[in-house]
C-alpha cells in the first residue's frame, strides 16, 4: 500500500519561496499569476499485512513526530494500492 502525505505551509505563514516563484512567473510574462504557495509531496510504501485502519493511524503519528512541523504546516494523507 502508498501513503500519499502532503505538506504545505498553513495560510498565513510566509512563503518566500513561493513568493520568488510567484514573482518570477509575473516577470516572465504570466501576468495571470497572482500568488504561488511551494509544498512537498512524500510518498511511503507501507507494508500490506497492516490493515488500513492501523496503517492511516501509524502514518498520522509520522507526519505528526517528523514528516511536518504541524507548527507552521498542515498535512494530508491519502491511500493508494
Amino acid at each position: 500500500m502508498k501513503a500519499i502525505v502532503h505538506v504545505a505551509l498553513k495560510s498565513g505563514v510566509l512563503d518566500p519561496q513561493g513568493k520568488a516563484v510567484a514573482d518570477t512567473l509575473t516577470r516572465m510574462g504570466y501576468k495571470e499569476v497572482e500568488a504561488a504557495r511551494i509544498g512537498r509531496v512524500i510518498e511511503l510504501d507501507i507494508d500490506d499485512t497492516l490493515d488500513s485502519e492501523a496503517a492511516e493511524k501509524r502514518v498520522k503519528e509520522m507526519c505528526e513526530k517528523l514528516l511536518a512541523n504541524t507548527v507552521i504546516e498542515s498535512y494530508r494523507v491519502e491511500f493508494a494500492s
